[in-house]
């Protein structure tokens, strides 16, 4: 009551009567709230049904997920360690860690980034342990020294870095906002690494491709970021179920304006932060079915939707709480 009679005085009496009429129907409302899925997994009532045709094994586990908070994953740069080494490292400054992957380390505690050993050399980064598989999946069992790798969506410069840190490629770095492009110049420079940058919309090659072809393409797509709501709560909010349908456009419209600049033989990783199907596997069915027979392969490794949940944890990982973000990964490639 203090605040209200602070910053709204007019309404202070108004909250008064509403917060006792609470606690003499505390039991009755409770029990009301908790059958309304908007009011118990605090989503729009559109996401849950979404959730509820995409998912319907999963979707209240998916919701409470949301509700938790994130794990904090660092990725250790393969150039200077490994994750085991690093976790060793980060116990005698007394932080306690476990390896999720070779070079994934998440820790038991957020903590601020000044107080992790060597980042500011660029020796570990953060990113999600889901988000760390683009760079291995499109890299595969090996790309060629040199090999012209486009990242078309790169900002802000995550994935970018760890294509980097995996192998000596010639990177182009695409987005279309300036802005966002500098954060991508920023995280080079912290790691010691180097990629041509190029703000534009990778939607009109017209405008910025050098006609030579590349041998791998990562699109990491704009999204809803269905999958990564428990690190941003306010997206639920902000999205619409009208926002959707546009997405799934944009991102069918980047598919097909990218495809045509990968050689044959090449590769193309497509990824969202999404958990919805309609982003995911729908989309890359329509793709694959617009291509001619043959034109176009889906890799049987493709990992798929990737959902927020334990049974995603990285094989090998014995720690029930090593829970991932939401994601999907297609890696098709061109014949």
């Amino acid at each position: 009551m203090a605040a209200a009679n602070q910053r709204a005085r007019h309404s202070a009496g108004f909250i008064n009567a509403v917060l006792r009429r609470f606690l003499r129907e505390r039991d009755a409302l409770v029990v009301a709230a908790l059958r309304d899925p908007v009011a118990r997994f605090n989503h729009p009532g559109w996401w849950v049904e979404r959730l509820k045709r995409d998912w319907p094994d999963h979707w209240q586990a998916i919701l409470e997920a949301d509700n938790q908070r994130p794990p904090m994953t660092l990725r250790v740069n393969a150039r200077r360690g490994a994750a085991p080494a690093y976790v060793a490292r980060l116990a005698e400054h007394g932080i306690a860690a476990f390896a999720a992957g070779t070079h994934a380390v998440t820790l038991a505690q957020p903590c601020p980034v000044t107080q992790l050993p060597g980042f500011a050399r660029g020796e570990v980064s953060v990113q999600d342990g889901n988000a760390q598989r683009a760079a291995p999946l499109l890299i595969g069992a090996g790309l060629p020294k040199g090999a012209r790798v486009l990242d078309a969506c790169a900002a802000p410069g995550g994935k970018t870095a760890h294509l980097l840190e995996l192998a000596d490629l010639d990177v182009l770095a695409l987005d279309s906002d300036p802005a966002r492009l500098a954060r991508v110049h920023d995280t080079l420079g912290r790691l010691g690494l180097s990629a041509r940058t190029v703000a534009a919309d990778a939607g009109t090659p017209q405008a910025w491709w050098d006609g030579q072809p590349f041998d791998a393409i990562l699109l990491d797509a704009p999204c809803s970021a269905a999958g990564i709501v428990r690190r941003h709560p306010d997206v639920r909010w902000l999205r619409r179920s009208t926002d959707i349908a546009a997405l799934v456009a944009t991102q069918a419209r980047l598919l097909d304006a990218l495809w045509p600049l990968l050689k044959p033989g090449g590769r193309l990783l497509y990824c969202t932060c999404s958990v919805f199907r309609c982003e995911g596997q729908q989309q890359i069915d329509a793709f694959l079915q617009r291509q001619p027979a043959g034109a176009a392969r889906l890799d049987p490794a493709s990992p798929g939707h990737l959902l927020p949940l334990p049974d995603n944890a990285d094989a090998g990982v014995a720690h029930a709480h090593h829970v991932a973000d939401g994601f999907f990964y297609a890696l098709i490639h061109k014949p």
